[in-house]
């Protein structure tokens, strides 16, 4: 009898072993080799042809982690650098290597890629939203905890300060930040008794940061979160149901107005709970910072799929789909000139400027040959992009194409 799992979840050698694939990739490969076909080399491009409604870009996620399930296999890897905002028909992705070799693997390549860019896409666009005011994901609860890591990383990539996750926290080499649940204070049966209880326990370089929402109005337990603490108090927070909210913005107001009048000027106000993208700006002229969770966490799906775009030398490829190897440039206006990979550029047709190409050797054989940068890194370039794009008034979601 076969035993049956504990947790329903792939282990990492499942995953590298291409376990983790539709059933009818298994059955090309067998008809394959069947009419000895194993020696087709082809070109692959990960690309995405459309994006979710209103969504001009995407930020590239998960290019470490398919990296990691390709290392050992006869392989080339060409991609863009993980954190690059990418435009609608761009290949960010290309594979050469005899199909039977890796093509059974597209399903878990896919998965990595499009979960992790749509993670890091949405955390970008609350970063944009969001502005110089403090972004925290708080969203580990909203998807299997076999996959919180993952979460947490791209969450941090796309631009949030920092993640909750404690594991996640530690596998990107940063501290874990979050201060206190609703639970701590329901068995505490007092808002009072479980504010100082936090604040007599927790070692000095947490924030004091208060819920104030449990059982009273937001503005009269932030009034006695202050009358508690004191000075000791860095922030409340607000994370009022939806179903009790009614005009969250009118809510932080009347809190920022109490604390203000109180002379609590210096006490931060943050806002959780269902927070998205058009909250964020309706309310970052009122609060210091928001703690986001399923916005990020389940975000619109960026839809990347991945085509053969050659076999051998011959250009080819279904119907819908631009055939042939790519390259995208990039200038420092953020033009971006798709062109075919044997042509060669070194100026903007638009503008003049340099370019730089954007898919550069990852790993050749199986063997990386690009260091990957950390996750803080990745954040940074990020970072840097959104400034770049936000002064451009006619930023366009398609790129130019050159063949």
């Amino acid at each position: 009898m076969t035993k049956l799992p504990k947790l329903y979840i792939a282990l990492e050698s499942d995953i590298k072993e291409g376990k983790v694939t539709d059933v009818y990739f298994e059955r090309a490969t067998e008809v394959i080799r069947k009419f000895k076909l194993d020696n087709v080399s082809v070109a692959m491009e990960a690309h995405a042809y459309s994006l979710p409604s209103g969504y001009e870009w995407a930020a590239l996620g998960g290019i470490e982690e398919m990296a990691h399930v390709l290392e050992g296999k006869p392989v080339d890897v060409y991609a863009m650098e993980e954190g690059t905002i990418f435009r609608m028909m761009e290949p960010i992705v290309r594979l050469e290597g005899n199909y039977a070799s890796f093509g059974y693997m597209e399903s878990t390549i896919l998965g990595i890629l499009r979960h992790s860019t749509s993670i890091v896409t949405k955390a970008a666009r609350c970063r944009l939203a969001a502005g110089e005011k403090t972004l925290l994901f708080f969203g580990i609860r909203c998807v299997h905890p076999a996959i919180a890591p993952m979460v947490d990383r791209s969450a941090f990539i796309g631009g949030c300060d920092a993640v909750s996750g404690v594991l996640g926290a530690e596998m990107i080499n940063e501290k874990p930040v979050g201060t206190m649940p609703h639970s701590l204070i329901i068995l505490f049966g007092d808002q009072v008794r479980a504010w100082k209880a936090f604040d007599e326990v927790m070692p000095t370089e947490v924030p004091r940061i208060t819920l104030c929402d449990t059982w009273y109005d937001e503005r009269v337990e932030a009034m006695m979160a202050v009358n508690t603490l004191g000075e000791r108090l860095y922030g409340v927070r607000l994370d009022t149901p939806g179903s009790r909210r009614g005009n969250m913005r009118k809510i932080a107001l009347e809190t920022r107005w109490a604390l203000d009048m109180a002379g609590y000027r210096n006490v931060k106000l943050f806002v959780s709970g269902g927070i998205d993208e058009v909250d964020i700006m309706n309310l970052r002229d009122v609060v210091d910072g928001f703690g986001i969770g399923t916005c990020i966490a389940f975000p619109p799906s960026v839809d990347i799929a991945l085509d053969i775009v050659a076999t051998g030398d011959r250009p080819i490829s279904k119907k819908g789909k631009l055939p042939g190897k790519k390259q995208v440039y990039r200038c420092n206006e953020f033009h971006d000139i798709v062109t075919s990979y044997d042509r060669v550029i070194d100026r903007c047709p638009l503008c003049g400027g340099s370019v730089e190409p954007l898919l550069k050797p990852l790993m050749l054989q199986g063997r990386l040959v690009r260091e990957i940068p950390s996750a803080k890194e990745l954040r940074n370039r990020v970072l840097e992009q959104l400034k770049k794009i936000s002064t451009i008034k006619d930023f366009r979601s398609e790129p130019y194409f050159l063949c």
